[in-house]
């Protein structure tokens, strides 16, 4: 990425083509779109890439099984073939994942749910513009109906309950007596942003975090750029853009509010909350990922994810603070109970390694249904100023929403160019045996740089070689470099402990207590950056004092927003 000042000096000196607020997963999409299409490019982003929604999510790239549950059969389809398109083009960060329905006390899988996975089939290995294609919606022009890939799902099928603890070992003392396995995928979403945002780059497009908007720019009632405030040097500017795009998600509807709120086209924001907890894999061992029932036809997954077990979501209606969002104790408990129930352990809050919590952006029906059985389906709307607003939607269609927005600036403008983000690798896979051994970096190391970065792993290496600290692990047992959090501030606009620790890795997710054990690990990150971000011995206790250091829950802190870390009694 560009440094933030020489991203900063460009935002405010030129004229843009389309300005973006919101620096999550549908902005950076749309951000590749239009600067791939020829658009020249300008992004802005109130807090840090992916700091939202973007990095809250379960880590699934999938076509969404429960939402058959509400024939919502035209997200499914398109969700399918985004997921295969995601295999081809980000093979390193999107990556296959078995998952396993289990039965047990003798009886056979659950009927309704075979049903359902067979139409899950027939969506993912439907090639031809057959009667079910046109019903459920073809992808746009110029796009493969499913794409090319190296890895093609196998259906799904019944296994023996000997399968189903080769793949749960977890569930090895239930001695679950069959089971059906399906396949899905899995990602690091917010490592998917980043990456999505420097192939923007590659493209021309000009970007940098902690920049809010306060307000459009307006010439003759039309927007033509927005009013920014650089949140960490101060000073107010503006972007000016021939179109302006909110990608903002759950905020969308306070960019403008005014204007939005005398629409009556204009949908408005329904947030639901998502809840996930993190377990040690030896607490709840898993080779592959389960769904975990609830009740009322309603589950959770349970997924291994980076060495640890994920565990969520939870889907219920949201009315707080969006900025500062952190796991209800009644969520924690709904998850727990579940987890204990499925699995036949005993877990506690204390046996956590993290929790998080994030807001999707709902789009209001206007009837009284709870958010679970909201559609996440994409709106579009544009309003009087001209501005154009991008919500709703999942993780997995990212790209869509893109393309969807983009597609309106190419009509408005009378232009003949065709959305090409279909075909843009999103960086580039390499093998972790080809990467240059250094000095002191773990093995494991090599292949979670790979799956994190793909060829840019050569870049984190190098600096890992610059003195022997930084290829050490930040948290012993786990593979994150200290030479991640260097590269992080030195090529990614990480700017905070948070940054480095919630996004650029997922520490404080995944091992939260240990980040901030006797030997504090944040210490030697705010060390390890301070020189490349000009801190000083007061700001690198500020920055600790923020994170809140000692393990103590931090929900609702700005420096690390979602994150609580539960402390086992005494």
């Amino acid at each position: 990425m560009l440094e933030r000042a020489t991203a900063l000096r460009s935002l405010a000196a030129d004229r843009f083509d389309v300005v973006v607020v919101g620096g999550g997963i549908t902005g950076a999409g749309v951000a590749l779109d239009a600067a791939s299409r020829g658009y020249s490019v300008a992004l802005v982003e109130k807090a840090d890439f992916a700091s939202g929604t973007s990095s809250r999510s379960s880590k699934l790239v999938h076509g969404g099984l429960r939402y058959l549950q509400n024939f919502d059969l035209g997200l499914v389809r398109e969700a399918l073939v985004e997921r295969q398109l995601m295999v081809a083009l980000a093979p390193h960060l999107v990556t296959p994942l078995p998952l396993v329905i289990a039965a047990f006390d003798g009886k056979a899988p659950d009927r309704v749910m075979g049903a359902g996975l067979n139409l899950y089939d027939v969506m993912t290995f439907e090639r031809r513009p057959g009667r079910l294609a046109r019903r459920l919606g073809r992808p746009g022009r110029g796009e493969a109906l499913q794409a090319p890939s190296s890895w093609s799902p196998d259906r799904h099928r019944s296994i023996t309950g000997e399968e189903v603890v080769d793949h749960v070992p977890a569930l090895g003392p239930r001695e679950p007596t069959g089971g059906y396995l399906f396949y899905d995928c899995q990602t690091d979403d917010s490592r998917l942003v980043l990456t999505v945002l420097a192939e923007a780059e590659r493209y021309g497009a000009v970007f940098a975090n902690r920049v809010e908007v306060l307000e459009l720019v307006e010439e003759a009632g039309r927007a033509v750029g927005v009013k920014v405030r650089d949140q960490v040097g101060g000073g107010e500017f503006d972007v000016l853009a021939d179109n302006v795009i909110n990608a903002t998600g759950v905020w969308a509807d306070r960019l403008r509010p005014e204007e939005l709120h005398d629409e009556a086209e204009v949908p408005r924001i329904s947030p639901s909350r998502g809840t996930h907890v993190t377990f040690r894999h030896e607490d709840i061992p898993l080779v592959s990922g389960a769904i975990v029932p609830v009740g009322d036809g309603r589950f959770l997954f349970a997924l291994p994810w980076q060495g640890r077990t994920l565990i969520g979501t939870t889907d219920t209606d949201y009315e707080g603070d969006l900025d500062h969002i952190a796991p209800a104790d009644d969520d924690l408990e709904y998850i727990l109970e579940a987890t204990n129930a499925f699995f036949g352990t005993d877990l506690e809050v204390g046996d956590m390694t993290g929790a998080y919590a994030g807001v999707r952006p709902l789009i209001s029906t206007g009837d009284p249904r709870k958010s679970v059985d909201i559609s996440r389906k994409a709106e579009l709307y544009e309003t009087s100023s001209g501005m154009v607003t991008i919500t709703g939607g999942k993780l997995t269609t990212w790209r869509r929403m893109a393309k969807m927005t983009v597609d309106r600036l190419v009509e408005r403008d009378a232009l003949d160019a065709p959305c090409r983000t279909h075909e843009i690798p999103l960086g580039e896979a390499v093998d972790p045996a080809e990467l240059p051994r250094v000095e002191g970096v773990p093995e494991a190391s090599y292949a979670a740089l790979a799956a994190r970065y793909g060829h840019t792993a050569h870049d984190v290496l190098a600096v890992a070689a610059e003195r022997g600290e930084l290829a050490q692990p930040i948290v012993d047992g786990l593979p994150d470099l200290l030479a991640e959090a260097v590269y992080s501030a030195r090529a990614e606009q990480a700017g905070s402990l948070g940054d480095v620790l919630l996004r650029r890795t997922r520490l404080a997710l995944l091992a939260a207590r240990d980040v901030d054990a006797a030997a504090p690990a944040a210490e030697r990150v705010a060390r390890a950056v301070a020189g490349e971000l000009g801190w000083d011995d007061a700001r690198i206790a500020a920055e600790l004092q923020a994170w809140g250091a000692g393990g103590r829950p931090r929900g609702h802190r700005p420096a690390t927003h979602a994150v609580t870390l539960p402390v086992r009694p005494g």
